[in-house]
């Protein structure tokens, strides 16, 4: 029960940071998409940097164990496909249209329909796929850090220098 119950504050919690980053509006949404502002793209990659660090962190004083999925190429691929035509059409992603029906936007029902169709299909077709799609470029268990052989502080520090230039470089373009 307590799993829930961490789950539930930290979603409240990251839905209450994306509405005061205002990455949940239309404008914000299309904006990604047409690449003409990076809001979300800089919200998202701060998100990551930060989980990153927290993981590995909570990883290296035995706080936490890493549960890796497999990295599958077929699976990630047409996953990847239908989350941004999805996005595309509603302009909002799972997370954002949660928030755009927090906020009292109906259009956002559209989405959590569409996602439980979805799920519904995949589990539907899951046995088929299982066999077919979801073997497509099945690499196992990998991080980059085991790929490059390197500790994963090593890659962490890259990629928050990468973050802090990539801000830089958007700040300076406007974006």
């Amino acid at each position: 029960m307590s799993d829930l119950i961490y789950g539930l504050a930290t979603g409240i919690i990251f839905g209450f940071l994306l509405q005061k980053g205002r990455v949940i509006r239309y404008d914000k949404q299309m904006g990604a998409l047409r690449l003409t502002d990076m809001t979300i793209v800089k919200f998202m990659l701060t998100t990551i940097i930060v989980a990153m660090v927290g993981v590995y962190l909570l990883k290296d004083l035995g706080l936490a164990k890493l549960s890796i999925k497999s990295t599958i190429l077929g699976g990630n691929i047409i996953g990847g496909l239908i989350f941004g035509i999805g996005w595309g059409l509603l302009g909002y992603c799972p997370g954002t249209q949660m928030c755009a029906l927090g906020e009292g936007r109906w259009d956002a029902i559209w989405g959590i329909l569409g996602m439980l169709v979805g799920a519904g299909i995949f589990a539907e077709f899951y046995p088929a796929l299982k066999n077919s799609v979801l073997q497509w470029g099945d690499y196992g268990k990998i991080t980059i850090p085991q790929i490059l052989g390197v500790n994963h502080w090593i890659i962490i520090i890259l990629f928050i220098v990468i973050g802090l230039l990539t801000f830089r470089w958007f700040e300076k373009k406007g974006l």
